[in-house]
């Protein structure tokens, strides 16, 4: 077993031919391959196979965010270009995220940073820059950020997807369409939680059938989520922010499927993000706030049994929250695997259900 706790950026690397990041989605959500990961080892399947490890009783719990278009191609007030890709839309004072907020913190890709007072114009309106926060830019727009990146964006891929934003003639796949989950609702990521991607309505369906109970929570992925870990000692980084929600229904049924002996069961790490920032001070609690939670190796989870995810990047924060999750010899085994076996990785790619019980 691993004895010293990971903690360097390094031990986080693996090497992952080029040929399997997947660029396009398969022509079905659920047609992808899943590997279990159990205390009886690694295991081969479908993603249809999900629901053969399921029972009656367990809480599926997956993140309702809708990925708005939040990539914008602006010209400065000087005349040259830029290009915006929002992080996050700004909580107005009371803390409640708003579909009318104006500001937000953004990544502009110009020649020469911008200072606080200049404007960019997209489609003759004017943005604001009103400072800097760290790496982003503190913009704000002449309406709701969500309205106006809706009218005016352009759907931002992962920067791994080497294509643009297209259709398959061939087989009718659209970017627009499959990188939203069939549940997305509340506007705010720039990513997609793709974990859930794999779902569709009628597999839903059939796991209700089955006895498994489904609730939502919401954590609006951001930019930052991309951004690499640029210091080998992971003491030193300091996490993204993002902004998350639970309802208290929800809080209601984990204590009610906990109480059962059933399996709370997360679809993705932004839902572990979601549930163990709501639980840091050791009670579940509902409502809004923001989190800044980095999980490595040597967390203690509070909330969550078993995981479906996606492959991670090499040496990210999301490769790490997993190998917390699932330990880090059997996870590091279980992606050797995975490329041996010609896996589909990242966004688009092939997905693993992982049980902490093996750890």
């Amino acid at each position: 077993m691993w004895s010293v706790k990971p903690l360097q950026l390094s031990d986080f690397d693996y090497h992952l031919p080029k040929h399997l990041i997947a660029q396009r989605p398969l022509p079905e959500r659920t047609g992808s391959r899943l590997l279990h990961l159990s205390r009886a080892g690694l295991t081969h399947g479908l993603f249809r196979d999900l629901a053969k490890h399921l029972r009656t009783g367990d809480l599926l719990i997956l993140n309702d965010t809708r990925v708005v278009k939040a990539r914008l191609q602006a010209v400065k007030d000087s005349g040259g270009t830029a290009e915006i890709l929002l992080e996050r839309v700004l909580l107005p004072s009371d803390g409640r995220l708003s579909a009318s907020s104006s500001e937000a913190l953004c990544q502009v890709r110009v020649s020469k940073p911008l200072k606080a007072g200049r404007f960019l114009t997209v489609s003759g309106a004017r943005i604001e820059c009103l400072g800097r926060q760290g790496e982003f830019y503190h913009l704000r727009f002449p309406e709701s950020v969500f309205d106006f990146l809706q009218r005016h964006g352009e759907l931002p891929l992962p920067p791994y997807i080497q294509r643009n934003d297209e259709a398959e003639p061939e087989e009718g796949v659209v970017d627009e369409e499959r990188y939203q989950t069939v549940f997305a609702r509340k506007l705010g990521a720039v990513a997609a939680p793709t974990a859930g991607l794999h779902f569709s309505d009628a597999f839903f369906g059939e796991l209700r059938e089955q006895g498994v109970n489904i609730a939502y929570v919401t954590l609006h992925v951001g930019a930052g989520t991309f951004q690499p870990v640029r210091r080998e000692d992971l003491s030193t980084h300091v996490m993204h922010e993002e902004h998350y929600q639970i309802q208290p229904d929800v809080v209601a049924q984990i204590e009610k499927t906990r109480a059962a002996g059933g399996r709370v069961i997360a679809v993705g790490t932004t839902v572990i993000r979601t549930l163990e920032a709501a639980a840091a001070d050791g009670t579940l609690t509902a409502g809004t706030g923001s989190t800044r939670l980095f999980i490595t190796p040597g967390y203690s989870f509070r909330v969550v049994d078993a995981l479906v995810t996606n492959f991670h990047l090499p040496k990210s924060t999301l490769m790490m929250l997993v190998c917390a999750f699932g330990g880090f010899e059997p996870v590091m085994q279980a992606y050797a695997e995975a490329v041996k076996e010609r896996y589909r990785f990242f966004s688009y790619g092939d997905a693993m259900f992982i049980e902490r019980n093996h750890v």
